[in-house]
């Protein structure tokens, strides 16, 4: 098969099997995707799995793409993979007359930690930093990178560019965990966050961690958020400092006032079966009904999705970060050019919701501050 008959094809594995579960929650958040076309960066398509999942995205039609690097070089290598790469656009970072205006704004942000403007033009190369750029200024509404780049530099460069949303204070991420356990969260699936960033979060970073989270449960799930704070103890089972750091941080989400339903600290048979939560926590407003479940730590976050990936033969859709003020997504290392397909329609949603909710008018100024930053900077 040739590389090009592999793009057009993502790998579902047969009906029942591992790699098909989740399958229709896909298809629908690619539809949602393709329904309102967004402009999504690939800052990393030297690696071919990029390539790969940039031509079956233009085919798809779920996403504009924005490729990253030397025009002839990305062509002609997408040629000998006998994929399509004509309708990306394709933007040298060394090359682009969007350079220096990009290297201001970054000079503008980071003066105070003593960037110099030479080091900011030096740094605005990078395509990582390059392409968070492009979403800042509003060229493209979200960016995917990570298959050929450490996690913390993702996260450096999307803080750096464009910040963190208003309202938080921590980038975390989490999974899509999509089971055939039906009678689990929504339909057998579930959002479990911070399963791979925040190694110990605070209470006040849980706090933040489980907000960001809700919002994807509204997004992704289309589901209202039953968030469960999870610990070894319920209500008061067990006597720890561990449990106390969950116990406050139920406080303190508690007086955010968010409008959604939370309680805590709850064990998990308590959280997601309801003929449990009857007996270790009655007056629970989530009654056993969670499908948000928020990790006290990144071993419990870790260890858990991955023992639902291996024991409910669930699908882990992830890391996808969240708390960045505007969508910018990670990748594995290991990923498929599947994967980056995933990514590229979930980044897709978030943008139409960045925009939906705040109806990118807090956007639009921030651009236009941005251009005049760039017209100070030419007179």
């Amino acid at each position: 098969m040739s590389a090009n008959e592999s793009a057009r094809k993502p790998e579902t594995g047969d009906a029942g099997s591992e790699e098909s579960v989740g399958l229709a929650i896909l298809d629908e958040i690619r539809d949602r995707a393709r329904a309102n076309r967004q402009t999504i960066t690939l800052a990393e398509p030297e690696d071919e799995r990029v390539l790969q999942a940039a031509d079956y995205v233009l085919r798809d039609g779920m996403a504009e793409i924005i490729l990253l690097g030397d025009p002839e070089q990305l062509l002609r290598r997408a040629a000998e993979m006998n994929l399509n790469l004509q309708r990306a656009t394709i933007i040298d970072p060394h090359r682009s007359g969007l350079q220096d205006w990009f290297a201001q704004n970054y000079f503008e942000r980071r003066r105070h930690k003593g960037v110099t403007e030479e080091q900011a033009r030096q740094v605005i190369t990078d395509s990582l930093f390059f392409g968070a750029s492009l979403v800042r200024a509003g060229i493209a509404d979200g960016m995917v990178a990570g298959s050929i780049s450490p996690t913390p530099k993702v996260i450096q460069s999307s803080l750096q560019c464009v910040g963190v949303a208003e309202g938080l204070k921590t980038v975390s991420s989490f999974f899509l965990m999509v089971t055939p356990c039906t009678e689990f969260g929504v339909n057998g699936s579930m959002i479990y966050a911070d399963s791979g960033c925040v190694p110990d979060p605070t209470a006040e970073q849980l706090v933040d961690i489980a907000i960001a989270s809700a919002q994807h449960c509204q997004l992704l799930l289309q589901s209202e958020p039953l968030i469960a704070f999870l610990s070894f103890s319920t209500y008061g089972s067990a006597k720890h400092p561990l449990v106390d750091k969950v116990i406050q941080a139920v406080e303190l989400f508690r007086q955010r006032d968010t409008g959604y339903k939370a309680d805590g600290e709850l064990q998990l048979d308590a959280a997601i079966v309801p003929s449990v939560a009857s007996r270790k926590a009655k007056d629970s407003p989530i009654a056993g009904r969670a499908n948000v479940l928020i990790f006290p730590d990144l071993n419990a976050g870790n260890i858990g999705y991955k023992l639902t990936e291996r024991f409910a033969r669930g699908r882990a859709i992830g890391p996808i970060l969240q708390g960045l003020d505007m969508p910018i997504n990670d990748l594995s290392r290991g990923c498929r050019w599947q994967d980056i397909v995933d990514a590229v329609a979930i980044t897709a949603l978030q943008a139409q919701d960045k925009k939906a909710r705040h109806s990118w008018a807090d956007h639009e100024s921030l651009r236009e501050r941005d251009i005049q930053t760039q017209a100070a900077a030419e007179a």
